[in-house]
């Protein structure tokens, strides 16, 4: 009987070769079962959003608490950043189905308890429980794709996933539109169960991988100051210029909590046996650089996404209702781009060449959407959407395939975890950063056009729809478009700037040879994938205490 078997139940692989690594070469049939079921995981983390974004105004209307709104995103977002790394680890140390698992469990439970809600206050807890769910949904995912596919194969899926991104981007504002006026508000959260159902019962059914157990204990300080430092960084994003003002008491003492926490987890990383986030992992220069880009990545990906509707509603007179068809050129790139680079990737094995065209692309899209005024059709906005689009999708996934390709096996959890954490924790910046930029050019310029007649809606952007645009006294509203052209000129130019850095970063990422990718220089046959290649594989396992008392093969039944 194969160690595999005695020690963890599943069967074996059917294929021979090395325990470390995912198999490679054809994947069964099966493995589409598999992505199908992740997929509808990974649709069900980004799609709530979108969902619940839409019906919030008749969720306001039955159960009140309208000052607490803000709290209904809140909590999710900081449940699941604080969760993330949490979960990674988790499915480092004791097997990533188990832990995938769970995290639908707990998602599919916040969302019936979100639906039952009676109060406000009771909505917002129950979000953070789906929030803590979802932080699992999307490392899972991302981690068990890592174990099951190499990397010089997992390239011919990075359009499926993208492809979910952009489902939820553009389908969840319509489906949330008829969930809402058909069904009720508590089905925007309801809709998770039959949706989750499928996905519980494929993956416990289709996926087998094998139960590890690493010595050592739950490193649950190192946990508690992550979880601390995130919340108190997302807050500050999140509140800053919005809720308090920048120099506010509120501010200052969460920016200060979050540096104290930060550099105390960073001290008890060092010591911990078995640390929440292996800080030696960001000794790998491409991780740590592939990581940077994956934050900028973020940072101009929420950005654009928040400030180009408000354009298009705003200034082109687009209608709110169909306010995610109005990203369809940007996110059609996106996938489109994102699947032709991971064919080339899985064909030729190279993959350096994509950070560089996609941070270029992403200035260049920047920089022209930072020309934009008044005057500028919908169709040359499309194309500049089209042009940022395409720069990210060739880093969307090349970020994550970059990250994972750079860690040993057993940290796959880790290293996904820490790249999805630091794209939410830019996503975060961005969206503060940029607001705050905007928020203030509107406002000079509302108070260079409009005079005192249009004061009152510098102090609340952002507030006025197309038909509220247009029952504004033209000198007013002209001056509003003026203003809003002038804020999205801002950030978009200033986000430009930013953005070179990603691309100057990705020039000195190193093309490690993908794990799974034939035979390497240096490893004999049957050698352990990557022996020999300068990858993270090369190097010892891990810790002192971390070693995993069973290693098997991961398997799908045909």
């Amino acid at each position: 009987m194969s160690q595999s078997q005695s020690t963890t139940g599943e069967p074996p692989a059917e294929t021979s070769g090395p325990t470390e690594g995912p198999p490679s070469g054809p994947q069964p049939r099966s493995v589409r079962v598999v992505l199908l079921a992740l997929m509808i995981a990974m649709l069900l983390a980004m799609l709530d959003n979108m969902i619940v974004g839409t019906a919030m105004p008749t969720i306001v209307g039955e159960l009140g608490g309208l000052e607490h709104l803000s709290w209904v995103v809140t909590s999710y977002t900081l449940a699941t950043a604080a969760s993330t790394p949490i979960w990674g680890k988790l499915g480092d140390m004791y097997g990533r189905k188990g832990i995938f698992l769970a995290s639908i469990v707990v998602f599919l439970l916040g969302s019936a308890l979100s639906g039952m809600s009676q109060t406000m206050a009771q909505l917002i807890g129950f979000r953070a429980v789906q929030g803590l769910g979802a932080g699992g949904l999307m490392v899972g995912v991302m981690a068990i794709i890592g174990d099951l596919i190499p990397p010089r194969e997992r390239g011919r899926y990075q359009g499926m996933m993208v492809g979910v991104m952009a489902l939820a981007m553009i389908g969840g504002p319509l489906v949330g539109g008829t969930i809402t006026d058909h069904l009720g508000w508590r089905w925007s959260f309801y809709i998770n169960l039959p949706l989750g159902a499928v996905a519980l019962m494929m993956v416990t059914a289709v996926l087998h991988l094998p139960k590890k157990r690493m010595q050592g204990r739950i490193d649950y300080l190192g946990a508690v100051l992550l979880t601390a430092a995130i919340t108190a960084m997302v807050l500050v994003t999140t509140w800053g210029g919005t809720e308090y003002a920048w120099g506010s008491a509120t501010i200052v003492g969460l920016s200060v909590g979050a540096v104290v926490s930060l550099a105390a987890f960073l001290l008890v990383e060092r010591r911990a046996s078995a640390p929440v986030l292996p800080l030696g992992i960001f000794r790998n220069a491409n991780f740590s650089l592939i990581t940077l880009i994956g934050f900028l990545v973020g940072f101009v990906m929420f950005g654009a996404m928040t400030f180009l509707p408000l354009f298009q509603q705003t200034v082109q007179g687009a209608s709110a209702t169909n306010s995610g068809l109005l990203l369809l050129p940007m996110l059609l790139a996106m996938m489109a781009v994102s699947l032709i680079a991971g064919r080339v990737t899985t064909q030729t094995g190279k993959y350096k060449i994509f950070p560089i065209i996609g941070g270029a692309l992403i200035v260049v899209g920047l920089f022209l959407l930072g020309q934009m005024d008044t005057e500028t059709s919908r169709f040359t906005s499309g194309v500049y959407m089209a042009v940022l689009g395409a720069g990210m999708g060739f880093l969307m996934q090349i970020t994550m395939l970059v990250a994972q390709n750079s860690v040993e096996m057993k940290d796959m959890g880790v290293a996904s975890s820490t790249s999805t954490l630091f794209r939410t924790i830019g996503g975060s910046f961005g969206v503060s950063i940029m607001g705050a930029l905007f928020t203030h050019r509107v406002q000079d310029v509302m108070a260079e056009r409009g005079g005192a007649a249009a004061s009152g809606l510098a102090s609340g952007t952002a507030q006025l729809d197309a038909a509220s645009l247009a029952k504004l006294p033209d000198p007013v509203r002209e001056a509003y478009q003026h203003a809003v052209a002038g804020g999205t000129e801002t950030v978009f130019l200033i986000g430009a700037a930013i953005a070179v850095i990603g691309f100057l970063a990705s020039w000195f990422i190193k093309e490690v040879p993908l794990r799974g990718a034939g035979p390497q220089p240096g490893a004999a046959e049957g050698g352990t994938p990557g022996a020999g290649d300068g990858t993270a594989q090369d190097a010892k396992p891990g810790h002192a205490g971390q070693e995993p008392l069973s290693v098997g093969r991961a398997s799908i039944d045909t």
